[in-house]
């Protein structure tokens, strides 16, 4: 407890903050209490939302790579405090250490790509169809951003965010998940320092926000914030768009995945295994690109299984502290709940449980909820399968056919994230990634699900909200467009021909 206690502390994590409130913060680890924050007002909700859009109208003005400028320090800031905050991930959300350090990463990468966006904010010139008329468009900046971040990535989401919402000219409120405050807490700290060193932000410019869901609702529904990216589940999304939409208000939703790889008869199953594990197994299945499904041919289903069932064997399940383990804990009771709930179910619809599936290391962390990742035989996409579990539990589909069956296994589930496939032949890559293939918002060959690069655009299509975030064009979201017709002639013509006398 006393090297938490000391991490917190470089972190800007005062015991003035993390001791003596009402918000109890658990560690995965063992069950035990490390935190007791001090939640936000209800009361104050109107202050910060309106001292966000007092700083709206003075950051708007800023030059926007003079805006860059300040997440390049912050960047300056992540790199510096690294090791402390990937520590509290893993410490908070259960991580391994490698993973907890990698969101990190994420955070100073998505740095790295603003500051260079920074400088790219540009829009079009058009060729008028009007003789003397030239017409542009423009990207403003949009108002203050709201981001509410998942217990699974309360660092990196955040920074994804934050980031390129302070380049386009938005303030930031940030409520990070009650599960996981104290990461979102850390990397908020490296902002505030990076903007006392910046020394130009106007009052307001972030904020942070700890609570529950009363505190989220008061950001989804108030009108003066006009973009608000909430991560989580289907369920949360169902309740968090409609309420967005009603005021007519943005929103970025990255909600859930149910990710498959689908595995040919032309695949290096070697590649393949090495996806398979990092995919299924890493973060204990808590990601929205989690391999949930895979879809392999008949010809090469047994050799597959046999070197991942091996591969599962050797699992090393245990503190996320430790070196050279690679499965954490669930982040608590309920996750686990949901665990044995899937397992269960999907034995009872023809599923045969090839291993896994039950709590691990009881005696040692009684108060922390560790399983062993199960790997399940489908005969069908069941109910089961097309629902999205947060945790461990990998279906195998058959197929024995062409690539065509296994493209209509893969996007037959509610959820469009990430998918990807192994082979090395083309004619099936080039068709998993054409119109007719994969109706995800990521499809990746030769690799898996997860682990994307914030060069692209992340996010997916269904149930997984259809918006996007960091790379590619994501910073359009961020931002309003205009569009300028300019007449520098002397007359008057009017679009389409008309003559109006």
């Amino acid at each position: 407890m006393s090297v938490i206690l000391s991490v917190f502390e470089r972190c800007g994590i005062p015991a003035t903050e993390y001791a003596g409130g009402t918000l109890s913060v658990f560690s995965p680890i063992d069950g035990s209490e490390i935190a007791r924050l001090h939640e936000t007002a209800l009361d104050d909700m109107p202050g910060i939302i309106a001292r966000s859009q007092s700083a709206f109208k003075a950051w708007r003005k800023v030059p926007a790579p003079v805006r860059g400028e300040l997440v390049r320090l912050w960047g300056e800031e992540l790199r510096a405090a690294k090791a402390d905050i990937g520590y509290i991930v893993s410490v908070e959300v259960g991580k391994i250490i490698e993973e907890g350090l990698g969101e990190v990463q994420e955070a100073i990468d998505i740095c790295d790509l603003a500051v260079g966006q920074s400088r790219q904010l540009f829009g079009k010139t058009i060729v008028s169809e009007r003789p003397g008329h030239r017409i542009m468009e423009q990207y403003h900046p949009l108002g203050p951003v709201a981001v509410i971040t998942a217990f699974n990535f309360p660092a990196a989401v955040f920074a994804w965010n934050a980031a390129i919402a302070l380049v386009c000219g938005d303030p930031v409120i940030f409520k990070p998940s009650e599960k996981s405050p104290l990461s979102g807490i850390a990397t908020f700290r490296a902002l505030e320092r990076a903007i006392q060193r910046f020394g130009q932000a106007p009052e307001g410019l972030v904020q942070l926000v700890i609570g529950t869901m009363p505190h989220g609702d008061a950001l989804v529904s108030s009108p003066d914030i006009p973009l608000v990216s909430a991560t989580g589940s289907t369920r949360m999304g169902r309740a968090v768009g409609p309420k967005v939409a009603e005021r007519f208000g943005r929103r970025i939703l990255e909600l859930g995945g149910n990710n498959a790889m689908v595995i040919t008869p032309e695949a290096d199953l070697d590649m393949a295994l090495r996806a398979i594990l990092f995919g299924a197994v890493g973060t204990a299945g808590q990601r929205c690109t989690t391999l949930r499904r895979v879809i392999v041919h008949e010809a090469v289903k047994d050799v597959l299984l046999e070197k991942v069932l091996r591969a599962y064997a050797n699992l090393a399940i245990g503190n996320p502290l430790e070196r050279g383990v690679l499965v954490g804990p669930l982040i608590d009771a309920g996750a686990f709940a949901m665990f044995e709930q899937a397992v269960a179910q999907a034995q009872d619809q023809g599923g045969t449980l090839l291993t896994g599936g039950t709590r691990a290391n009881v005696e040692q962390f009684p108060g922390g909820y560790y399983v062993t990742p199960a790997i399940i035989d489908m005969p069908a996409q069941t109910d089961v399968v097309r629902h999205e579990t947060f945790a461990p539990v990998l279906y195998i589909l058959t197929y024995s056919e062409g690539i065509e069956q296994a493209v209509e296994i893969h996007n037959d589930v509610p959820q469009g994230l990430s998918s990807c496939i192994f082979s090395n032949n083309m004619r099936e890559v080039e068709f998993f990634i054409s119109e007719s293939g994969s109706d995800c918002g990521m499809a990746n060959v030769n690799i898996g699900p997860n682990g994307a690069e914030i060069g692209g655009a992340f996010g997916g299509e269904k149930e997984t909200g259809g918006d996007r975030e960091t790379g590619s064009d994501a910073w359009k979201y961020y931002m309003r467009r205009t569009t300028n017709t300019i007449n520098y002639s002397s007359a008057l013509p009017l679009a389409q021909g008309i003559n109006f006398g």
